[in-house]
């Protein structure tokens, strides 16, 4: 190798690009990688030609892409940035919109299918006041270990009670020929409507 020029000992032809100039080194250095002396002349022939190269470019005897001395000339791609959750339309609702499996619907229905069950058997006013308390707790539980936010599941657990509170009346005067007909007080039907509140808030909200 010690007669060839730097060209001939790295193997490319003396227009060979600088890709292939660098394939070519690496290809001889891993093939003499347990050889030292061939590797040193690698190295030498390698720098021997960027020096060569070097000298050609400052004598304009070789162009250099326009994408490689301009670069800021070339077309920019336009900044583009992702519409933010918040500001598209009920983007808000997905922080608190839960996609609930068969099991965690299953368990908050089951606890609410047996307090409502207390409210239908046991139809003295003295104990809706306890069986809602213990709806309420039992609603702010089922939301809160989800995200472990316990004062949303406060408020959240908060507005159902109202609605179901506020609605119950609303509704068993509108219906109170019917539940006289199946032995249901306006009052056991607010429970009735309100646990089933719960039970949707704690299902498919978090």
């Amino acid at each position: 190798m010690s007669d060839q020029n730097p060209y001939e000992k790295l193997g490319v032809t003396e227009d060979a690009s600088f890709e292939e100039i660098q394939a070519a080194k690496s290809r001889l250095i891993q093939q003499y990688r347990s050889e030292p002396k061939q590797l040193e002349a690698v190295e030498a022939a390698y720098d021997a030609i960027i020096m060569d190269r070097l000298r050609m470019r400052q004598e304009g005897k070789i162009k250099v892409p326009e994408r490689i001395r301009f670069p800021e000339k070339l077309p920019q791609p336009p900044v583009s940035f992702p519409p933010s959750p918040a500001n598209s339309p009920g983007g808000w609702l997905k922080g608190f919109w839960d996609n609930p499996s068969g099991g965690d619907m299953l368990v908050p229905g089951a606890v609410f299918v047996i307090l409502s069950g207390l409210t239908v058997f046991y139809p003295e006013v003295s104990i809706l006041p306890l069986v809602i308390a213990l709806g309420f707790g039992a609603s702010i539980y089922f939301i809160n270990r989800k995200e472990q936010k316990f004062w949303r599941a406060v408020l959240l657990t908060m507005i159902g009670l109202l609605v179901g509170l506020g609605l119950g009346p609303v509704f068993g005067s509108l219906l109170d020929p019917q539940l006289n007909s199946i032995g249901l007080t306006g009052e056991q039907f607010a429970s009735l409507l309100t646990f089933f509140i719960f039970w949707l808030i704690s299902s498919f909200l978090r």
